[in-house]
């Protein structure tokens, strides 16, 4: 957990979610979600990539929320492969956006977090109101039905990937015609790479004539 980490309870689809709200020190500019690694394999809202991410935002000014699907640690409920972990993650949007109402959205996700993300984003379009951007890391290309993207979606993966390989990747964001960033020598958790997912994402985000962070 980062250190100064809200815990807090919101009502999901399957019963109460165990959350985090992480809060930049001055205003919030925009809202976060941060979405973790498969649960059934370990996957947390402490996973490291997940907490990196979570930091990432919140030095980029943006109230960042994440939670723990459906079956891990104080969250309710069983695993859905996806469906019901998208209906919670809607849930999340609702409650942030009531409480930051009229910012920006940014989704992000780590692995099978890409693939709920990445279905929110197909809903948010439809509704006509679709997130900021995204931000992809560990995408789960090949492992589930990932949905195309936004063109200007970040992608991040790890060279050395086993779990997601890096084909499977380029296999699914070739068709779409979206560059993705590979980290030398990175395996599927960016072990000891961490850093670079950070600073990837703050120099991609920044927009132009912003004061660097």
């Amino acid at each position: 957990m980062n250190k100064n980490a809200e815990k807090f309870t919101l009502a999901g689809g399957a019963g109460p979610m165990e959350c985090l709200l992480d809060l930049p020190p001055s205003a919030p500019r925009g809202i976060a979600l941060v979405a973790h690694p498969h649960p059934l394999y370990g996957g947390t809202m402490d996973n490291k990539v997940a907490q990196t991410l979570a930091r990432t935002f919140v030095a980029l000014g943006y109230a960042v929320a994440r939670f723990n699907f459906r079956g891990v640690g104080a969250s309710a409920g069983v695993h859905d492969g996806g469906a019901g972990e998208t209906d919670d993650m809607a849930l999340m949007l609702a409650h942030m956006e009531s409480q930051y109402p009229g910012l920006p959205l940014a989704l992000s996700g780590f692995s099978f977090g890409t693939f709920v993300q990445a279905q929110l984003q197909q809903r948010l379009i439809a509704a006509g109101r679709p997130a900021e951007r995204l931000v992809l890391v560990g995408t789960a290309a090949g492992k589930w039905p990932m949905p195309d993207v936004p063109a200007d979606t970040i992608l991040i993966h790890g060279e050395v990937d086993d779990t997601i390989t890096l084909a499977q990747v380029l296999d699914w964001a070739r068709p779409q015609d979206i560059p993705v960033i590979v980290i030398p020598g990175a395996d599927h958790f960016f072990h000891r790479k961490l850093a670079h997912i950070k600073t990837l994402v703050v120099q991609l985000w920044r927009r132009e004539g912003e004061t660097p962070l």
